[in-house]
């Protein structure tokens, strides 16, 4: 009972760290993945080759600008404003073309095949509705593929490693993985495979979503 209490309350201060005090969000992602939340977030690169790729959710646009520095045509879309000047006053202290729009994954504003790539990291629930995954498939190219990191998991030994791993426990921000995670993605027509990439004190989760047809 605890437990669910928590991770209420944890979505909800998520939710306000996101929109009205997104300001915060790098120093509270820092703190509450003890340093290594870039870290994890940048971990999808090298699964991405584009050339074209949409992020959706992008935060404070670390991963985006990470992706104009590989060389792929990036664009972002995000339905919090807040969120969105955040990235954009990065962007523009860049020489990228990175574009940036206000929106929502269930309604996505680009045209049929528009992307070769989608990625998306520690996304809320909407990832799994249909009609998210829907969009996501139609702006994809044949062959092209969807990018989830939904969550991550602290291993390390230290006393503050413990700490943080039993608080995401906890707290559901890091549950133990199920296949049945997967069922959303194969009843909107993606095959999937499933990679647990090890780092130094944590472990990532991310998904290839693929559209074959």
């Amino acid at each position: 009972m605890l437990g669910k209490l928590l991770a209420v309350l944890m979505r909800n201060f998520f939710a306000l760290l996101y929109h009205q005090f997104a300001w915060a969000y790098d120093f509270v992602a820092a703190c509450v993945s003890l340093g290594m939340w870039k870290q994890w977030v940048k971990s999808t690169l090298p699964y991405l080759n584009g050339p074209r790729v949409l992020e959706i959710g992008h935060g404070p646009g670390h991963l985006l600008l990470a992706m104009a520095g590989k060389g792929l045509i990036a664009t972002g879309l995000d339905e919090s404003r807040w969120m969105g000047k955040i990235a954009l006053k990065k962007i523009k202290e860049t020489t990228t073309s990175t574009q940036l729009l206000n929106g929502y994954a269930q309604s996505l504003p680009f045209s049929k095949a528009a992307y070769n790539q989608i990625v998306t990291t520690f996304p809320s629930e909407f990832i799994l509705e249909n009609a998210t995954l829907q969009e996501i498939r139609r702006v994809l190219v044949k062959n092209g593929s969807l990018i989830v990191l939904p969550y991550a998991w602290i291993t390390g030994r230290r006393l503050s490693d413990r700490l943080a791993r039993g608080l995401f426990y906890f707290t559901n921000q890091a549950p133990d993985w199920d296949d049945r995670f997967l069922a959303p993605f194969h009843l909107a027509g993606f095959q999937t495979e499933v990679k647990f990439i090890e780092q130094d004190r944590s472990t990532v989760v991310l998904i290839r979503a693929f559209k074959l047809d």
